[in-house]
């Protein structure tokens, strides 16, 4: 599987913005800036997680985004399902039915054995990331990492 590099761009994103402090937030351009993305794509990604009620978004000359809830409730899977969607990355097209080898439809009366396979994988993809919430990836950041984050994002020399 194969997910896009705004995939990414997000799960950093929402990882940075739950390292600030209570009430801080994040522009579009900081945090393009801060991992050298295109903002117009980025600001895309992040209005998918405001809708998603990841992120919460203020406008206006100090406005930005920040968690919409505390980072323990917020899951990388909701993150990830925010910018690409919950269905399965595989589809099964029934080819054990078309060709020399296609098999006759009274074999086929039960669900592809590969379909169920890969439909198993998915769930436990899922279930994976439905386990882990950004409050479990802070805590196994470098103890100097969040004061790094919240200076180079929002500090006195950043935007």
């Amino acid at each position: 599987m194969k997910l896009p590099v705004s995939t990414e761009w997000v799960l950093h994103c929402a990882t940075s913005l739950a390292q600030l402090d209570p009430g801080a937030s994040a522009s579009t351009t900081q945090l393009a800036q801060y991992y050298d993305l295109p903002a117009p794509s980025l600001a895309k990604q992040l209005k998918a997680l405001v809708k998603a009620g990841v992120l919460s978004a203020t406008t206006g000359p100090r406005g930005g985004f920040r968690l919409a809830r505390p980072a323990a409730q917020i899951t990388l899977l909701e993150i990830v399902e925010a910018v690409d969607g919950a269905s399965s990355p595989f589809e099964c097209r029934e080819i054990r039915r078309r060709g020399r080898g296609g098999l006759p439809p009274e074999e086929c009366g039960h669900a592809c054995l590969l379909a169920a396979r890969m439909a198993d994988a998915h769930r436990a993809w899922r279930s994976s990331l439905a386990g882990v919430t950004l409050a479990d990836v802070l805590a196994d950041l470098p103890p100097a990492a969040p004061a790094r984050t919240r200076s180079l994002l929002t500090g006195p020399d950043a935007l």
